[in-house]
């Protein structure tokens, strides 16, 4: 990895989405207009709030990180603006970290409008440290950008990009313990839950709203996410192509 080509990288893709309004506004502002709904559709019953709205705060910017993620760099290849990069000496990795960082920078700031949002005018209570419920919603959504990244590898088109949301986001959304407690699962459906990042995010989340402190669950659960992503990432930099086939 060469630290100045990756910042290079980081730049160019954060001046892309400078000039891109409605990108900003779908990655910032939708999570907090999703969750904003969540409030009302939960008004006078703040408990059901406190307990679904947190695990939504890492789900809603994830699905969104995942969507943007995917259709930008599978722009890259499909414009050939990739295939002009890698002639040049600009490792895969160079430019995967660089669009690591740069989705990282912008999902820095997600989490913490979402996260403030949430905590303040929304009012949700949380029994745990808020700091932690940011830094799992900062992770998840690096989560999310790190599996569109890797997923644009196998997409041909800017909609089959779209396609791999439900194949890949919505299974996780189901098993990850947000509509059914993973405990009354069956085995099978338990033993798949337990491989697929999505529900850890929601378990961390879960523990912050219920646990006073920080425990070995909860960091376990972060430490998951964060090597989910990293994985993420690494097999992205393996199977990224020049072009699209």
């Amino acid at each position: 990895m060469n630290l100045a080509r990756t910042t290079a990288t980081a730049r160019r893709v954060l001046a892309q989405l400078r000039h891109d309004p409605r990108t900003i506004a779908l990655l910032l502002v939708v999570p907090c207009l999703l969750l904003t709904l969540l409030r009302f559709m939960y008004d006078g019953q703040p408990q059901a709030f406190d307990r679904v709205g947190a695990a939504l705060l890492g789900i809603f910017p994830l699905l969104v990180m995942f969507l943007v993620t995917s259709v930008a760099m599978l722009r890259e290849r499909t414009t050939g603006t990739l295939e002009r990069l890698l002639t040049m000496p600009l490792g895969k990795l160079d430019l995967l970290l660089g669009y690591a960082l740069a989705f990282g920078v912008v999902a820095l700031v997600q989490a913490a409008l979402a996260s403030a949002l949430t905590l303040g005018l929304l009012g949700l209570d949380v029994a745990g440290p808020t700091w932690l419920l940011f830094a799992v919603a900062l992770g998840d959504g690096l989560l999310g950008m790190a599996l569109g990244l890797l997923v644009s590898a196998f997409a041909a088109t800017e909609f089959q990009a779209v396609q791999f949301l439900p194949a890949v986001i919505l299974p996780q959304l189901l098993l990850c313990g947000l509509f059914v407690p993973r405990d009354s699962m069956a085995s099978g459906l338990r033993g798949l839950s337990d491989v697929l990042p999505l529900s850890y995010a929601v378990d961390a989340m879960t523990r912050i709203t219920t646990t006073a402190g920080t425990g070995g669950p909860l960091l376990r659960d972060l430490a998951v996410i964060a090597g989910s992503a990293l994985l993420a990432l690494a097999l992205g930099a393996a199977t990224l192509r020049r072009r699209t086939a």
